[in-house]
């Protein structure tokens, strides 16, 4: 009996599925859930923003931030692929082109911009805008690859979000808000070198001058301590203006001394060459952190 082939079709849904977590994972949907937290945080500080607002500013925020995350990849297409913890995103994997994924950047961060001047106001989508060029052109594109102050200075993007939040409230930047950016700016240094400790060797390989690369693991991770000091000093220091109450302070007094003690694990050991796991709980724990401090603000103003 003659038996009749069916030829096998593709599985477009799989392939459709592929596309689609491919276009998420390039926003980096883990690292904005952070951005999220001090966008929206804050505003409960400055107020009590509708709901329609706050769904708003998480919208446009994400899209905002994961049109930068894209252009990001797409200036970096050329250093992924020799980075072990890079190198299976979209471009150097071959699952997209770097056209589509500058475009896809470009087009969702085009949509943010209108939607936070639409449904918000035009100082959000402006300081939103903002911190996207810092972002691709201040750290990407100028001091990633020339100078080991890159997250210093460029991480300076990522502190953004405070004043994104406020203006959406308030309408205005003020000297609250620029408070919380420079706690987000602090923070920055300490937790990003944890995670460069521990990737050197790709750092090394993408010719990226990395703090530990350049000034060495000893010296980064004194800076690592001064700017953990510093920052602990800031998130204090709203209380003794009566910004904040009890609850904040005891939040801010807990959170800091665990990883001020993370910090010091990770100092003692700077000379005998075993922080690699104390610097990985430091990377880990901050990004925590920073959350619990951002969301203690907004708990604490309104108790």
């Amino acid at each position: 009996m003659n038996q009749t082939t069916v030829p096998a079709t593709p599985d477009t849904t799989v392939a459709h599925r592929s596309l689609a977590a491919d276009l998420l994972s390039l926003t980096k949907p883990r690292i904005i859930s952070l951005l999220l937290v001090t966008t929206i945080a804050p505003m409960y500080v400055a107020g009590s923003p509708a709901w329609s607002t706050v769904l708003w500013v998480a919208l446009g925020g994400y899209l905002m931030a994961g049109g930068a995350n894209a252009v990001n990849m797409y200036l970096d297409g050329d250093i992924d692929h020799v980075m072990e913890r890079t190198r299976l995103r979209p471009i150097p994997s071959g699952r997209m082109s770097p056209r589509s994924v500058i475009a896809f950047g470009v087009l969702i961060s085009t949509a943010a911009t209108y939607m936070l001047a639409h449904f918000v106001n035009v100082l959000t989508a402006s300081l939103a805008l903002a911190g996207f060029y810092f972002y691709v052109f201040v750290y990407t594109r100028w001091l990633k690859r020339s100078s080991p102050q890159n997250i210093v200075i460029g991480g300076a993007a990522g502190a953004f979000p405070p004043l994104v939040g406020w203006a959406a409230v308030t309408g205005r930047v003020e000297l609250a808000s620029i408070y919380l950016f420079l706690i987000v700016f602090f923070w920055t240094p300490p937790h990003f070198w944890a995670l460069a400790l521990n990737k050197q060797g790709d750092y090394g390989n993408a010719h990226v001058p990395m703090a530990p690369l350049v000034w060495g693991e000893r010296e980064t991770i004194d800076q690592m301590l001064w700017y953990t000091i510093v920052l602990l000093a800031l998130t204090v220091l709203p209380v003794c203006f009566g910004v904040f109450g009890l609850f904040y302070l005891a939040s801010a007094l807990l959170l800091g001394g665990m990883l001020l003690l993370g910090v010091l694990r990770v100092f003692r050991e700077r000379n005998t060459k075993n922080w690699a796991v104390p610097a990985w709980w430091v990377f880990k724990f901050s990004l925590l952190y920073l959350a619990l401090l951002f969301a203690a603000m907004g708990v604490d103003r309104h108790l």
